[in-house]
């Protein structure tokens, strides 16, 4: 009898081994998956970031731009742009 409760024992030890290998293949499994997809949401993220400070440059620079700058020779709209006094023509 002593002999046949160690033979179950054991089944049901390596039983048990077996069921939790295979857990932790299934959990190292999803962590590499996890881990994957967390790697192209940060690649995403970089390159929207570089979308992002190209639009706020382009934003900036037509903000600039459209600002008044106090100067009467500048023309509306052109940014900076200085209207000249001189016609071409040599005095």
């Amino acid at each position: 009898m002593s002999q046949r409760e160690t033979s179950f024992f054991e089944r049901e030890r390596d039983r048990l081994a077996t069921e939790i290998t295979a857990g932790f293949e299934e959990l190292l499994s999803s962590s590499n998956v996890l881990n994957r997809k967390l790697e192209e949401v940060l690649g995403m993220t970089r390159e929207y970031e570089t979308i992002a400070v190209l639009w706020q440059n382009f934003h900036e620079l037509m903000r600039v731009q459209n600002e008044p700058s106090g100067d009467p020779r500048t023309v509306p709209g052109t940014g900076t742009h200085v209207v000249s006094n001189n016609s071409g023509q040599r005095q």
